[in-house]
């Protein structure tokens, strides 16, 4: 009797929170399975993911030194060469701006896997999508639990703290990024008049106001006014953020952590502690450069001579994931990403073969493969109004807002977005049979003391 009430306690709150939706949704033709209640995180990992936001930044920071320096001839030249392959040559000049030199993200959002060894990054968005999302959820759930990580209003303060208080904020979305219209509208609503929503062919930008950019910059040429944003943005008229840098929505950086060559100055640059902390949760990962090697030469940790060798692994030895980095349409979702013990021998082939050819416009990158670990949830599906009970595997998302000057930032986690997909789904991302839902922790008193 009593789990019989407790499934129909969970089915009404869960029916509650799904007519609470904005009308029209908040990601334009796409649904999702309704949490039951927020995701728990326990203490340790919470700690870890809350304390992550700054190691993140600095990470940013030496990121952009790294390519600036390059591009100078004052650091290795091949890191800037490789991450502006494919790039036309008014973004190459337009991100080594005099102006723009020292501007990072201001929002950063890690994906975060829970495996069995602990938290796994497998990308870093600068250019983010469920800011919105992650708001209303938090928004929502809250309502009943007080230890959701942000409370009611923490996504909302955070992007709010992006922006100096007496700027109007005009946010910027592309026919790319429409899906996220309707939450970035939600979002703009919740802030009040200050913030207001515009497709790419809003020209009226006034001296002193502030754009929040929602389109990636291998897009740029569909960006009516890209141009006039450039413009405005040079001469100090207004300021735009994410910054206008390809490079830093490139996912090769998570590979060049790893090189050998590079060693002494990410140590230097990110401190030993948190440069030791990001070796310790991003994957080992190498960039797909189809350049031959010496004869007695070989990738390290993979032994492969030539990476055209990735062909013949076994499926048992491709516990391996190939993603394109950047600069494409196919690089933002699941589109691009091919995980290689979930192909066949001739999709892998295929997969393989695009990322040697793509190296001189996009190049890939090849990471190992962290399997998240399984857990039990439960889901409220609106299209049958019914719960439904299955294991999936978990990708959490936080969200940590840039607020002040940079060289004195202050990082603020707002929010925790956990997208928990079925068992059978390998590549974890938001679906129509995924659960999406706001995170919280553990012990609440826990949350507060750190």
């Amino acid at each position: 009797m009593s789990e019989e009430f407790n499934q129909q306690d969970a089915l009404s709150r869960a029916q509650v929170i799904f007519k609470n939706l904005p009308e029209g949704g908040l990601f334009s033709g796409l649904n999702w399975l309704i949490a039951v209640e927020p995701f728990e995180l326990d203490n340790r990992t919470y700690l870890e993911i809350e304390t992550l936001g700054r190691v993140l930044l600095q990470f940013y920071h030496a990121a952009n030194l790294l390519y600036r320096r390059s591009a100078e001839g004052k650091q290795a030249k091949w890191v800037a060469d490789i991450l502006d392959k494919g790039k036309p040559e008014e973004i190459l000049q337009l991100q080594r701006r005099i102006i723009f030199r020292n501007e990072l993200p201001r929002v950063i959002r890690p994906d975060l896997l829970l495996t069995g060894e602990g938290l796994c990054l497998t990308e870093l968005d600068s250019v983010p999508g469920g800011i919105g999302l992650t708001a209303w959820l938090n928004k929502n759930y809250s309502i009943d639990n007080s230890t959701v990580i942000g409370g009611e209003t923490g996504m909302l303060d955070g992007f709010l703290s992006v922006f100096d208080n007496n700027n109007r904020v005009k946010i910027v979305v592309s026919e790319e990024s429409s899906t996220y219209l309707p939450e970035m509208k939600w979002l703009a609503h919740q802030l009040g008049e200050r913030f207001t929503v515009h497709s790419t062919d809003y020209f009226d930008f006034q001296k002193g106001e502030a754009v929040y950019r929602f389109f990636e910059l291998f897009d740029y040429k569909n960006i009516k006014n890209f141009n006039l944003l450039v413009q405005l943005a040079a001469d100090g008229e207004i300021t735009v953020t994410p910054p206008l840098k390809s490079y830093l929505e490139e996912k090769m950086f998570l590979s060049l952590l790893w090189n050998r060559n590079l060693k002494e100055f990410w140590r230097r640059e990110l401190g030993e502690a948190f440069f030791e902390r990001m070796l310790k949760i991003v994957p080992y990962g190498w960039i797909i450069d189809p350049a031959p090697l010496p004869p007695q030469g070989a990738y390290p940790k993979i032994e492969l001579t030539d990476w055209s060798q990735l062909k013949m692994l076994s499926q048992k030895q491709r516990n391996l994931i190939l993603k394109i980095s950047g600069f494409s349409e196919l690089a933002w979702g699941s589109r691009g990403v091919f995980l290689g013990s979930d192909l066949s021998s001739e999709e892998w082939k295929k997969a393989v073969d695009t990322a040697i050819n793509s190296f001189d416009k996009n190049p890939y990158i090849l990471q190992e493969y962290k399997k998240p670990r399984l857990i039990k949830v439960s889901g409220f599906n609106p299209a049958n109004d019914e719960l439904i009970e299955f294991e999936g595997r978990v990708r959490i998302s936080p969200y940590y807002f840039v607020s002040g000057k940079l060289e004195q930032a202050r990082v603020k986690l707002g929010g925790i977005l956990a997208t928990i997909c079925p068992a059978d789904k390998k590549i974890i991302h938001g679906m129509r049979d995924s659960i999406l839902a706001p995170c919280c922790v553990e012990n609440p008193d826990f949350r507060r003391a750190s």
